[in-house]
């Protein structure tokens, strides 16, 4: 299922990812970068965080790292702390409730989570900001 891609294996939510939007809006001169991506799953060995560095995901022992005995390993940490005080997200607590209602229903939640109020348009995590109206609001702080 393409929507999958949208799962880091991480418990961050690709859908909302400044890269992965940048790509699939073709903004890339608009916002001014010059890079995007198309989802963890989707770039493979090329995991931003994670997949180069542990060896159960990268031999495909695990999937998610929820799967892991060892979550949260003190790599999942120095991802997920950084992402905890600068956007507000919990990506440890994404692991347990992907863990706890499956990836799609995750999937799901998420997709609600950063649509945009104003329009129906998608939030960009890193910027609090829709992509498509410009609505800003980080929806991680109610």
């Amino acid at each position: 299922m393409e929507e999958q891609n949208l799962a880091g294996r991480c418990g961050v939510y690709c859908g909302a990812c400044r890269s992965y939007l940048l790509q699939k809006k073709d903004l890339f001169e608009e916002k001014g970068y010059k890079r995007g991506c198309k989802g963890c799953i989707a770039q493979d060995k090329n995991c931003a965080f994670l997949k180069k560095g542990c060896k159960p995901l990268r031999t495909k022992e695990i999937e998610y790292c929820y799967e892991c005995e060892k979550m949260p390993c003190d790599q999942l940490r120095r991802v997920s702390n950084p992402y905890k005080v600068k956007y507000n997200v919990d990506i440890v607590g994404n692991l347990k409730r992907m863990k706890e209602i499956g990836v799609e229903l995750w999937l799901e939640e998420q997709k609600i989570l950063y649509t945009c109020p104003e329009c129906g348009g998608e939030i960009c995590v890193h910027d609090a900001e829709c992509f498509d109206c410009g609505y800003k609001g980080n929806p991680n702080i109610k």
